[in-house]
Parts: C-alpha cells; structure tokens; sequence
C-alpha cells in the first residue's frame, strides 16, 4: 500500500491545515499583545521577570530567559503576528521548503516562550496544542512541493490524543459521564457560557443525554478510524469536526474547538475537499533528500516521545492536558473530567467610602468582566476563538472555596495573582482596567474593594419574560473582605 492509497491525496488538505493554524497563531499573537503586559508583564499580576528569577532555562525554555521587558514582549509578538500573517496570506510558501520550515519554527519558539512564561494564565490545554501542533507544521513543506505523509500522521496522532484523551478523562473521572446526565449541568457551568448556552441548558433531557452517547462515540471509537486508509480516516475526521462545530456554537472554548477542527483538516482526503474548496493540485516539484531525512528523523524522535502520552493511556491516575518536556511536544490532553453540577461567581465591587458610614453601609459598585457572569439582565456574549484569561482564571477562583449547607468556607488564602489584581483596581492601574468591560469609578479609584461570593442559574423561559434576566443569583457569603490600598501594603 503507497502512501498515498493510505492517507489520501493530501496537497489541499495541507494546504488548508496551513491556513487554518495560521488564523489561529493571528489570533494568539494578538490575544498576548492585547493581554500579556498586563497580565505579566513587567508591573503584571504575576511578573515575568520575578518567574524568570525563580525558574531556570531548561525547565521552561523561553526567549524572555534571557531578556524581558514589556517593549521587548511587543517586538517579540509583533513579529511572530507579522509571520502569522505571512503564512495565513502563503507568501511563506511560495519559497523553498527550508523558508517554510523557518516561519513555522519561529511561530513555535515565539509561542512557546510565551506559554512557558505564562504561568496560571497560560496554563490552558489549547496552548501546548497550538505549539505542538505549529511544530509539526513546519515540517509539511511549501506549496509547490510534493507532501510528505509523515507530518500528516503525526498531526493526526495529536488529534487522537487530544480526542481519545478527552474521552477517557471523562469515563474515569466524573459519573456523570457515565450516567449519560453531564449535559444537564455543562451548558449552566461552563467557564464561559455563550448566548446559546442558555439554550442548550433548557433541551429536553433525552436530547442532552444523547449528545452524550454522541461525544462519546466521538471521542473513545471514531479516533481509531484516523489511521485507517481512505475513505474511513476522512470520515473519522468528519465526525470529529461535525461534533467540535457543535461545541463552537453551544460555548466559548477560546480557540480548543477551532485547533481541534483544523487539525481535522488533516485526516481529510482531498477528494473530499475538494467539494467544499474547488483548487486544482498544481503540478508539484519533488521533495529534496534533506528534507525526506528531516521527515524520517521527525517520525524517529516522534515515536520515541510518543511512549509516556501512550502509556497515559492506560493508567488509572490519567494526566489531563500535561507536557511531559518543556519544549511541549507529544503532549497529554483532555478536558472536562469533571463537571460542576452549580455555578458559582466572584463579584468584585468598590466603594469610593473608606468605611462603612454611622447611618449604614457604604454604597457599593460592581465591576464587570468582558464575558463572565455579572450582571443578571446582560447576555452572556460570544467571544471565542479569542481568549480572554483573565476571566477564565477568575472562573476557576470559586474552585478554592467550599459550601457546606449553604455557607461559604475559605479554604485558603485567595490566590496571589486575584490579591495583585484588586491591588491594581485600588490604584486605578490603566492596563489592568482594559481588561475588563467597565470601569464603574472613572473619576478616581476606589476606596477599597470586596469580592463577594454568589450562586448563579440561568433563569426558566418565564423569568426570562417577565423580567429579562438571562440569570438569577443568591448572595452566599464574602469571599473577599473589604480591603483598601493600606490593607494590602502592610
């Protein structure tokens, strides 16, 4: 059997893979320009210079190792947008193959250094994806030359693990999964519910098991298909983009949904494609001999690499999106082992009162997130593929506290970085105030802030009509106490 009975005729569907993960590399380069110095960067949440001192080189490979400012972070990601865009056009293609290979190796380098100094808000399973995934691209050539089928085998082989991964984290982690009842809780407690969310959530519940049996189906059978020969690889990858398009229009993933479909792309047979994007395959030049032993010694040092996700597999302590080496190759994936069966949020508000006056309490003003849940009558909006991290990472901040019989308990102290974030509201820091969609005290900075703690629920079709709130919410408890610039700086 030829390579190419195997795989399928492969030049469009290169081509359009290239294309796709490019978008995507536009899109993270321009998520870390818009977020990454406040965030990071030097006066950020949690600076890259105080984790540079702390984290040596080998075990987080990263450009800013060696320098970091926040105007050197903008050239670096400047220009690997610039390279993003470079490829996403295919003027990166229209070289030899080794300029191809450069582009896409930069991408990676500049990527990873990013992520590898990201800390809390880089520590996502889409990240180590879209490395790894921009590393084995660069090794798939121009589009002028004939493709090699090993770098397609090992973009699908990413595809599996994030899918068969996801799959087996589910089945051995919550019952829920098991019982086929995820669906009844996914679409309410969602990091980051989008305006179909609501929706989803109110579907009959023989609907939502079913979607269930479905993602199974998807996730733990049809991945094995990828490595089948043509037709059944295509309709292997098919299945697996039908069931991310659901997830795309159902929540905000940031761009999981998307890699995953582009890394599809992979398994398809142009044959396919070519229904949906009518390109003629050109006539196409040779692959050089460097370039045949550069695949065969990536496929070497892939299989090698390959044996702990592998092993992964089979183990009963399962690892879910881990790097098993810095440089974030051949990685471990998964996601939603567990599902929260309630939704809980941190409000944060500020008054201008620096106490609580003798005739009662001060008046408190609410700060709102670009997509979290806040305010009941506001719909919840569409913001993937972009990444907003500030307000995942504020999703996960109710995980450190528990409710017993309807009262709050603090289990530890808030996290470092939520301490730094409301120090920077205090001091009516400009950048740390970009991130979020209001700014309820433009004159001057707050007094003090707190962060209160509250149950929310997506309201019945008759709330909703009677009042026009997409949510209800109960207050349960202070998660925060009221705290001014002095408190926190003794």
């Amino acid at each position: 059997m030829t390579a190419s009975t195997y795989v399928g005729e492969i030049w469009l569907s290169r081509l359009l893979f290239q294309r796709g993960l490019a978008a995507l590399f536009v899109i993270a380069f321009t998520s870390a320009l818009n977020q990454f110095p406040a965030l990071l960067g030097e006066r950020g949440l949690l600076p890259v210079p105080r984790f540079t001192a702390i984290v040596p080189f080998r075990e987080a490979p990263s450009v800013f190792h060696a320098h970091y400012s926040d105007r050197f972070f903008t050239g670096v990601a400047g220009t690997c947008s610039i390279l993003s865009l470079l490829a996403l056009s295919g003027i990166s293609e229209m070289g030899p193959w080794w300029l191809s290979t450069a582009v896409w190796l930069a991408l990676w380098a500049g990527y990873l250094s990013i992520v590898n100094v990201g800390q809390d808000f880089y520590g996502f399973g889409w990240e180590s994806m879209l490395v790894e995934a921009g590393f084995f691209a660069a090794f798939l050539g121009p589009a002028h030359q004939a493709p090699s089928a090993i770098p397609i085998l090992l973009l699908r082989w990413i595809l599996f693990r994030t899918e068969f991964g996801a799959g087996l984290i589910k089945l051995r982690h919550d019952p829920c999964w098991r019982e086929l009842t995820c669906l009844f809780f996914h679409s309410e407690t969602q990091p980051l519910p989008n305006p179909v969310s609501y929706y989803t959530h109110a579907l009959p519940k023989p609907v939502l098991k079913l979607g269930v049996v479905f993602s199974h189906f998807v996730q733990l059978l049809v991945p094995f298909g990828l490595f089948a020969p043509q037709p059944i690889a295509s309709g292997a990858a098919s299945l697996m983009i039908l069931h991310q398009l659901l997830l795309v229009i159902s929540g905000n993933y940031a761009w999981l949904n998307g890699l995953t479909i582009v890394l599809g792309i992979a398994g398809l047979d142009d044959s396919l494609l070519h229904l949906i994007c009518p390109l003629r395959t050109p006539a196409l030049s040779p692959a050089g001999p460097v370039y045949v032993a550069l695949c065969y010694l990536l496929l070497g040092v892939s299989l090698v690499l390959s044996v702990p996700p592998a092993l992964n597999f089979f183990s009963k302590r399962q690892l879910m999106n881990y790097s098993f080496n810095p440089l974030h190759l051949l990685n471990a994936y998964g996601a939603f082992g567990s599902v929260t069966r309630e939704r809980y949020e941190i409000v944060v508000e500020g008054t201008t009162e620096a106490a609580d006056g003798e005739m009662g309490a001060a008046t408190w003003r609410e700060y709102e997130f670009k997509a979290k849940p806040g305010d009941v009558t506001r719909r919840p909006p569409q913001v993937a593929p972009y990444h907003l991290r500030l307000d995942w990472l504020m999703w996960f901040l109710p995980f450190s506290a528990t409710i017993i019989d309807g009262s709050l308990f603090t289990s530890r102290s808030p996290e470092r970085w939520f301490v730094r974030f409301v120090e920077k509201l205090l001091e009516g820091d400009r950048a740390t105030l970009k991130l979020l969609r209001n700014d309820p005290f433009p004159k001057a900075p707050p007094a003090r802030i707190r962060a209160s703690f509250y149950r929310y629920e997506f309201t019945t079709a008759a709330e909703r009509a009677a009042t026009g709130a997409w949510w209800k919410r109960k207050h349960i408890g202070e998660f925060l106490p009221a705290v001014s610039l002095g408190d926190l700086r003794r």
